[in-house]
This record gives structure tokens, sequence and C-alpha cells, in this order.
């Protein structure tokens, strides 16, 4: 088995111990995490698909027991949300480098994804670009549309800075793909994310 598949079936049987059950497009149902991991490396396949080891680690750990920080036990405020997010994408990383350790992976390629899935060094660092770009990706095509449903409360103008935020986090590679016919744009929400763009 390669370093790479060993990381892989470390990260996906911890995923699959996710209790929080959701449903696919075909009603299939998942442990949450271990479906979101599933579709950050199918989004990284469309979008780069000579995406090195690195970027596939990345991806595939990048909300890796997410439901074990219950985001209740941070203060229910913006500043308790950015502590609470802080302290996710630390955990995150360090439970991803674990596993690559386990596998048997050099210490630069562990730091490489310790940096990435740390969310370190946006739009200077590639390997974190290139996981916000994947993440925005897999946002845009199959969550969007959920978390519109959810917060009803949010009138046009939110939403258009929502929209707009999200674009701003990508590279122009991953803004022309996620524009090229490439993804499934949310088609409720395709007039307002046009008029976001304008």
């Amino acid at each position: 088995m390669t370093l790479l598949a060993k990381t892989i079936e470390l990260i996906d049987a911890a995923n699959s111990k996710d209790p929080n059950l959701v449903k696919d497009e075909n009603n299939k149902e998942w442990p949450k995490e271990l479906l979101y991991s599933i579709r950050m490396t199918d989004m990284l396949s469309r979008f780069r698909p000579d995406a090195d080891d690195v970027a596939k680690i990345s991806m595939r750990g990048q909300h890796v027991q997410r439901w074990t920080s219950d985001r209740k036990t941070f203060p229910m405020d913006r500043q308790g949300y950015l502590l609470w997010r802080t302290q996710l994408y630390k955990f995150h990383a360090n439970t991803t480098a674990d596993f690559m350790q386990q596998a048997g992976y050099d210490e630069e390629s562990i730091e490489r994804v310790r940096k990435a899935v740390g969310k370190r060094g946006i739009k200077v660092n590639p390997d974190t670009q290139l996981l916000e770009d994947v993440t925005d990706l897999v946002f845009i095509e199959h969550y969007m549309l959920a978390f519109a449903e959810k917060h009803a409360e949010y009138d046009e103008e939110k939403w258009l800075d929502i929209i707009r935020k999200t674009w701003q986090k990508m590279s122009e590679s991953g803004q022309q793909f996620a524009l090229s016919g490439n993804i499934k744009l949310p088609e409720p929400l395709v007039p307002l994310i046009q008029k976001a763009l304008a």
C-alpha cells in the first residue's frame, strides 16, 4: 500500500465515525465528514487532476473529525466563532499530520499539509490557496443552496456579500473554473451569483 493510500485510509476510518448522517444526491446515507472529504477529493481531481500527494491529503483531511469540536462550547458571538475556527484549523492540521507520520511521510510533506490545512498563508502559499479554491468550489456546488435555505432571514444584500467574499478568497483559476461549466451551480441562486459578480 502506498503512503498516500495508507494516509487516506486512516483519515477515512476517522471520518467514518462521524455520528451525523447526511444523504447525497442519490439519497445514499453517509457519515457527514466522510461525504464532505470525498467531495473535496472529487473536486480536486476535476480542478487539478495533476495534484500531488500533499494536495490530495490536504483535501481529504480538511474537516477530519470536525464533529468532535462543538461550536456551542465557544461563546456564541463573532469572537467565539473566530476562536472556534482557529482552534479547528489547528486540530485538523495536527490530526492529518499525525496520520501522515503514522503512514511514514517525510517531514517536509507533513509540514506542507500542516500549513495548508491550518489555513496559513492564503493567497501566498500555493498549497493553502489550492485548498481554499477547492473548499469554495465544493461549497458552491454542494452546500450553498442548503446554507441559503437554513438562513431564510438573510436579505439579498447579505447574500451578495457572502458570494463576493467567497469569490475574493478564490484564485483567478478557481474563479474561472467555477464559471466554466465544470461545476454544477445551485440553480435557484444563479441570478444572485450573476448579480454579485457583475
